[in-house]
């Protein structure tokens, strides 16, 4: 089985999308107190709160390891990951960020922030990105954009509900594709030790 865990720090709106395009989710994980965890009970999914201190990231591994997951979804989860994590999980950590990335990205550029100064740059366009998690904040390898027309938005609160609706759109199409890759892969790994 394909094991997915969830990272999320607050309502976990785009995990919820995950669950509802019906992707099975392993474990949510949180780094603090939020209303995700409601959405774990509701859907009996294994729900773990962590301590957000500098011992985040070997926690994460060791729960990882434990739970052989497969791949880490980054939804809405604010801590930064370091470390030996993403050496071991290289190209297994994916992120969703609300801009149109290498723009509005890196440190302290998240939530509402990252509409604030859209608005104030006055741009006509946004969008949602997923990549790849690496140790530079934001700056790994794009998987997937969605661009979206923000002329009409008033305030940045606007702009965040624009690009949130297309989010829940985004993650869970790049989710399918990367389970989908990670099969085909897993078949090929298969089909060739079978020719053996």
């Amino acid at each position: 089985m394909f094991k997915i865990i969830v990272l999320v720090s607050g309502s976990g709106t785009n995990m919820l999308q995950l669950i509802k395009n019906d992707i099975k989710i392993d474990c949510i994980i949180a780094d603090r107190e939020c209303k995700a965890k409601n959405i774990a009970d509701e859907y009996k999914i294994d729900f773990i709160l962590l301590n957000r201190n500098k011992e985040i990231s070997k926690n994460l591994l060791k729960i990882f390891e434990e739970r052989k997951s497969d791949l880490i979804v980054l939804a809405g989860f604010l801590s930064i990951l370091d470390g030996e994590i993403l050496e071991k999980y290289k190209n297994k950590i994916i992120n969703i960020h609300p801009s149109l990335l290498p723009k509005y990205g890196g440190k302290g550029m998240y939530g509402l922030k990252v509409h604030q100064a859209v608005f104030k740059n006055g741009d006509k366009e946004s969008g949602c990105t997923v990549h790849y998690v690496t140790s530079n904040v934001d700056a790994g390898e794009i998987i997937g954009q969605e661009k979206v027309n923000i002329s009409m938005a008033k305030s940045p609160e606007e702009i965040q509900k624009i690009v949130l609706e297309r989010e829940w759109k985004l993650l869970p199409k790049v989710v399918k594709e990367l389970i989908k890759k990670s099969i085909n892969n897993w078949l090929e790994l298969l089909k060739n030790y079978c020719k053996i």
